[in-house]
This record gives C-alpha cells, sequence and structure tokens, in this order.
C-alpha cells in the first residue's frame, strides 16, 4: 500500500495524468470535426477509452490509499464526479452526457497548483460576492420596473414586460451594442432618455462590476499571502529541525569527545601504575 501511496504522489505519475488530460482534450475536440471522424474516428474512440480506463484506475487507486479521506478533499470529489460522468452511458435520455465528456480536461486545475489556487481564491470570494448579486439583483428589479412604465408602450420588443426589460438592461450593463442598438433609438421618441441609462450604467457597469472585480482581486491576495505564509512556516519548520539535529549532533560529539579523554586518562594511569610495578623489578 505504501509503494502504491509514493507511486500516486510521484511527480512522474502526476506528469503522464497531465499528459493524457491534454491529450484526452485534443481527442475530444477532434470529434467535433466530421473530417477528422471520417479518418480517425476509431483511433479517436479508441484513445478516449483508453483514457478513460487510466482515470477509473487511477481514482481506484486514490479510493484504495485514502479510502475514507478521499471523500473529505473537494478536489478528489471533484476528480471523482468528472471520471463518473463519462462511466454513465450516453445513450437514450444520457445522450446528453457525452458532451460532457471534456469535463475532464478541467481535472487540470487539480493537477495544476497555481489554477487550484485561483479556483480557492475565487471559491473564497463567493460570500462577498453574494452581497454585491443581492444588490445589483434589486437594482435590476426597481430599474426594470421603470424601463417597462417608462418604455414598454413604444418598445415593446425591448421593454413590454419586466423580464424583456432585464435582458436589454442587461444587454446596456455589458456595454454591447447599447448606444446604437438601444438607448439612441429610444431617445428618438423620448429625448431625455439619457437622463434613465446614464445613471444606470454609472450604478452597475462602472460601480457593482468593479466591486465584483475588487472582492476577486482580494481573495487571490489573501490566497497568495496564506501561500506564501505556509511556506515560510514550513521553511522555519525545516530550519527548526535542521538547528535542532544539529545540537544533537553536537551534544553528542561532545559526550563522545569527553568519553574518549576519560578512557585516555584511564588509560595513562594504567601504564603509568605499569611502569612502576616494573621499575623495580628492571633495577634487580
Amino acid at each position: 500500500m505504501e509503494q502504491l501511496r509514493a507511486l500516486l504522489a510521484s511527480p512522474r505519475t502526476e506528469r503522464v495524468i497531465t499528459a493524457l488530460i491534454i491529450l484526452n482534450a485534443i481527442t475530444l475536440g477532434l470529434e467535433t470535426s466530421p473530417w477528422a471522424l471520417e479518418r480517425f474516428g476509431a483511433v479517436l474512440y479508441a484513445v478516449d477509452r483508453i483514457v478513460l480506463a487510466v482515470f477509473v484506475v487511477e481514482i481506484l487507486a486514490r479510493l484504495a490509499v485514502h479510502r475514507g479521506a478521499f471523500f473529505k478533499d473537494p478536489w478528489s470529489l471533484f476528480d471523482f464526479a468528472v471520471v463518473a460522468v463519462a462511466l454513465v452511458p450516453a445513450t437514450g435520455g444520457f445522450s446528453v452526457l457525452r458532451a460532457l465528456r471534456i469535463l475532464r480536461v478541467l481535472r487540470m486545475i487539480t493537477i495544476v497548483p497555481s489554477l487550484r489556487r485561483v479556483v480557492g481564491a475565487l471559491i473564497s470570494a463567493l460570500p462577498g460576492m453574494g452581497s454585491i448579486i443581492l444588490l445589483l439583483s434589486l437594482l435590476f428589479y426597481v430599474f426594470s420596473v421603470m424601463a417597462t412604465k417608462l418604455f414598454g408602450s413604444a418598445f415593446p420588443v425591448w421593454f413590454g414586460s419586466i423580464p424583456a426589460s432585464a435582458y436589454s438592461l442587461f444587454q446596456v450593463m455589458t456595454l454591447e451594442s447599447w448606444s446604437m442598438g438601444i438607448v439612441r433609438p429610444v431617445m428618438e421618441v423620448y429625448p431625455y432618455a439619457w437622463a434613465f441609462f446614464i445613471p444606470f450604467i454609472l450604478c452597475t457597469t462602472f460601480t457593482m462590476l468593479n466591486l465584483f472585480i475588487g472582492i476577486v482581486v482580494n481573495a487571490m491576495q489573501s490566497e497568495h499571502e496564506e501561500q506564501a505564509k505556509a511556506e515560510r512556516q514550513a521553511l522555519e519548520d525545516e530550519l527548526r529541525r535542521a538547528s535542532e539535529e544539529r545540537r544533537q549532533a553536537e551534544a553528542t560529539h561532545h559526550h563522545d569527545a569527553a568519553a574518549l579523554g576519560a578512557e585516555i586518562a584511564a588509560l595513562r594511569k594504567d601504564i603509568g601504575a605499569l611502569r612502576e610495578a616494573i621499575a623495580p623489578a628492571a633495577q634487580a
């Protein structure tokens, strides 16, 4: 079991899994090409099955090594779900799951540490983003009701109902053809419509969305600082262990030196006593 654990943690194994993920991404992309399917369809499907088999074996090996701890790790659960989706028969009502096989490429997130830190930062930013989403939803509702009442009679396609108004305002918020596509035609009928749309853009595009960016950047910075702190702590622990081992080695060396000195002194004493015992006999 320890050999299997070492094999799974080996950098060589990670490189092999990464290469298989990239290969699988290429083959799944080629499957969308009629030209590639006509000439290499059998090879592409065979490679897909082989890669899936390797992923299944890897997941089973991780389950055997980590057992219950496997289901406590969110990244392991993510890998398990991505691989499990590919095992569902893509027939009948589950035919749509065949398109979800490309999700296996997302396993790259769990392999590359930098990608994992980015996703972790985005997840940690979700609580702060929730408050902004709630505020943005309130703004959209207020402006949608106002737009429906102001412009709905003249532009029923864009502002005839609250959902239609919300969709049109979403387009305005993204700044996609907002001026020539929506605002200027509305201003031809309502010349002062700019007094409605400009504050909306200022409140949503230039304020709310920038708050989104700020929260994400702050979360990524916090994630980076925690990672740096963990690395510094690991380095300090390593230095502390090395210092302790050095002190122990020095203490052992001094103890050995003292013991050796005592043995030498005792040996010299024995030699002196032996000389004293031999001297009378030599004189006789």
